[in-house]
């Protein structure tokens, strides 16, 4: 059975995004101070509609030369050799280290793609008010900000490779321009998850959820 709740909103509370502290909001009043830190209070982050789509749009336009640009550039003896997710992916695949190749994908291409989608339908959602389980998406957008700092792992391998790497004339690893733009999308699409209100999901809703009444600010 579906009962409508009582919404904190509904009540003029607000939560400080600071300290935490529930505080009561003046009617009608702008510019309002958390009584206990002083930090600005809002009972919704400030447009965020409009910067989590503005980080989601400069994510999607990186994606695409972090997965077409080399990550990694390696100097020899033998030439330079290019490398881009893509075909670390094939060689280890090839090489027989399926779970490697796996791992890569998932964490490098797949993670990234689906948080970019994630967010795109969470802020869609809410722009088209709608109404199904608000209580899903807010798990959706719980798991989207969890797994953000994950997807650093092609970083992280390129950084330790380029520094255990480096035998001058021998050989060297460096980073790639791929590199670059992959990390600004992990950084990007983070900001894009704090930025993003989940509180806008259950206005969106109507404030409804299944079984139950609860109050949610």
């Amino acid at each position: 059975m579906t009962a409508r709740t009582l919404t904190a909103a509904n009540l003029g509370l607000c939560s400080c995004h600071a300290c935490g502290l529930l505080t009561r909001l003046p009617r009608g009043a702008h510019g309002a101070h958390c009584p206990r830190c002083e930090a600005a209070v809002h009972p919704r982050k400030p447009d965020s509609i409009g910067r989590t789509w503005a980080l989601l749009i400069a994510a999607m336009v990186l994606y695409i030369p972090a997965n077409l640009l080399p990550v990694t550039i390696t100097r020899s003896l033998f030439g330079v050799q290019s490398d881009t997710i893509m075909s670390g992916v094939a060689f280890f695949w090839s090489e027989g280290s399926y779970d490697l190749a796996i791992i890569i994908f998932t964490a490098s291409i797949f993670v990234p793609g689906a948080k970019l989608l994630a967010l795109s339908f969470l802020c869609l959602s809410v722009q088209l008010g709608v109404r199904w389980d608000p209580l899903q998406r807010t798990k959706l957008y719980r798991m989207v900000e969890l797994i953000g700092k994950w997807s650093m792992l092609d970083v992280f391998v390129v950084a330790l490779l380029a520094t255990l790497v480096d035998f001058s004339a021998l050989a060297a690893i460096s980073a790639g321009p791929g590199a670059i733009a992959f990390g600004a999308v992990v950084v990007i699409t983070m900001f894009a998850a704090m930025t993003f209100d989940p509180r806008l999901l259950w206005d969106a809703a109507g404030g409804e959820r299944q079984e139950g009444v609860n109050v949610h600010g």
